[in-house]
């Protein structure tokens, strides 16, 4: 692997391993069977007991060709401006919902996502889409585009 690839998946390694200490302490007392809204409600009170920076219900601008807005997104929780959580309380996740996850990164200027589910076991899944990346994947796009 090579260091570039290593920068992108570990990127804001320290905050997302204390997100994913938030989850599993808001699963360990909550268990499964709440709305997702109860559980965003306690990693917020969990993040301001940590004293990390985060805000729910966000919403994020989603671009297309980097330039236009084409709509917007909500955004359970970002943290410091850097990480998107996206909260589940499903049975198990599905492709779509990491699937959805990434499309979201690509097309805004967030990186890294978390996507927790609060379901009968705790499923965690992380994804990272790094902003250099977005203008080859871009430029790809319009290239098939193109050739259609």
């Amino acid at each position: 692997m090579n260091a570039d690839k290593q920068d992108i998946k570990f990127k804001h390694k320290e905050l997302t391993a204390k997100i994913i200490e938030v989850f599993y302490r808001v699963y360990n007392k909550l268990g499964y069977g709440f709305l997702e809204k109860v559980y965003e409600n306690a990693m917020m009170i969990e993040f301001k007991r940590e004293g990390i920076p985060a805000k729910t219900q966000t919403p994020i601008k989603v671009y297309y060709d980097e330039k236009e807005i084409i709509g917007e997104y909500t955004a359970d929780i970002l943290v410091d401006d850097k990480i998107m959580v996206e909260i589940k309380a499903i049975k198990k996740l599905a492709e779509e919902n990491e699937a959805q996850l990434l499309n979201y990164l690509k097309a805004t200027n967030l990186e890294v996502g978390l996507l927790f589910n609060f379901g009968p076991e705790p499923e965690i899944k992380r994804r990272a889409f790094d902003n250099s990346r977005k203008k080859d994947f871009k430029d790809l796009d319009n290239l098939r585009r193109s050739a259609s």
